[in-house]
């Protein structure tokens, strides 16, 4: 794993509850072969060359698990630094026999300048913490900076999804993407971005969220010729 201290400030949780024995289990058994590594090239990290897809703050893992599940033909790189999600997924890729998923355990900050311009077809931003507090806008995950850096990962034609169910959340996403000229939003009508798009797999989270009467709004942007 990378040093984490030597990078941008992280104020996000690490570890949760204490792992039982068979999660910390997959963590150490199968992690390690399937740790991401920006030192290496891209495709010796796969097992087969493919388009490129990328899931930041992946969380439990069920999204990004159910994406690789459903697109087989395509390589996902996971960035999630809580210990806890990561074994999530760990289990989510066991019990799928999922192998075109690696994992990035750390803060996503810290890998995307390994990435070649131009290499990713899709990257997808699902519910992050919306830290709500005006004074934690510095917080969130979708930076201008950021922004800049996904329009020159996403190659043209490419997609960037982005989802909340918090109102401070759905703003932030939608203002700093409209903000990048890189990006074109695909919406035409309201059901666009209140309809969940049809490829992206539901997951309990999101019912969770409905039956709360958070309604969850998806924005998808393409990436400009």
């Amino acid at each position: 794993m990378t040093d984490h201290e030597a990078g941008p400030r992280f104020y996000g949780r690490r570890k949760g509850r204490p792992l039982r024995a068979g999660m910390q289990t997959l963590l150490a058994d199968m992690l390690p072969p399937l740790r991401f590594d920006i030192t290496r090239p891209l495709a010796t990290q796969f097992d087969k060359n493919a388009d490129l897809a990328l899931e930041i703050g992946f969380g439990g893992g069920e999204h990004l698990a159910g994406l690789a599940a459903a697109m087989p033909d395509i390589n996902f790189i996971g960035a999630e630094p809580f210990v806890n999600g990561v074994a999530s997924l760990l289990r989510h890729i066991s019990t799928g026999n999922l192998r075109n998923i690696r994992i990035w355990d750390d803060d996503v900050r810290l890998m995307l300048s390994a990435l070649p311009a131009a290499s990713l077809r899709s990257v997808f931003i699902m519910f992050p913490d919306p830290w709500p507090k005006k004074r934690h806008a510095g917080r969130r995950i979708l930076q201008p900076e950021m922004m800049q850096q996904l329009a020159q990962l996403i190659r043209p034609g490419g997609q960037l999804v982005l989802a909340s169910d918090d109102p401070t959340a759905k703003g932030w996403l939608l203002q700093n993407a409209i903000a990048q000229p890189a990006f074109c939003w695909t919406a035409r009508c309201p059901a666009d971005w209140r309809q969940r798009p049809p490829h992206l797999p539901e997951t309990r989270y999101m019912k969770k969220a409905e039956r709360a009467a958070r309604q969850p709004a998806w924005f998808v942007f393409e990436r400009a010729a």
